[in-house]
């Protein structure tokens, strides 16, 4: 049974494994540089327009990463995260959201219990087993390589906002 793509309303991602690869590039400087998908970008911004809530929380906090994240108009980003049960329960109580109309995409353990909340529990293809394993959407890409776009791109295309 396919998951029910028409209640969405919001997305919450995580960063690094989801909306990059996983590969950080650890510089001399102590900067440690990672690649997004512009494509990803496309969809964050897109969705953005048709007022769909878009939030990040990751457990790593990287000034490039606020900054890529800022540049597509997100503005709800919770970074540097260890509880992120606290975050999306705080995130939902301010904007009035309900769980049911939210897809989350994770790729490894510290999202599993926010995950298990969501109405969509979703993850790239090369997520760890026990996440794809909740999963009722896993993409066919792996992370930071457009996942993020196919499931918001599904998303819109059934509700007929794409």
């Amino acid at each position: 049974m396919s998951p029910d793509l028409s209640v969405i309303k919001a997305f919450i991602l995580d960063v690094d494994g989801v909306l990059t690869d996983g590969t950080l590039l650890a510089f001399n400087s102590g900067e440690q540089a990672r690649a997004f998908h512009i494509r990803d970008g496309y969809a964050i911004r897109h969705a953005l327009r048709q007022g769909y809530r878009i939030a990040v929380i990751s457990g790593r906090e990287e000034e490039g990463v606020r900054k890529r994240l800022e540049s597509l108009d997100v503005r709800d980003m919770y970074l540097g995260i260890d509880d992120k049960m606290k975050i999306f329960n705080n995130y939902i109580n301010t904007y009035r959201l309900d769980p049911a109309h939210i897809a989350y995409m994770g790729d490894d353990m510290p999202d599993l219990e926010v995950m298990r909340r969501c109405a969509l529990a979703a993850c790239p293809a090369d997520a760890a087993a026990d996440v794809r394993a909740i999963s009722s959407y896993v993409s066919a890409l792996p992370g930071g390589h457009g996942a993020v776009r196919e499931l918001i791109e599904a998303v819109m295309k059934e509700q007929k906002t794409w």
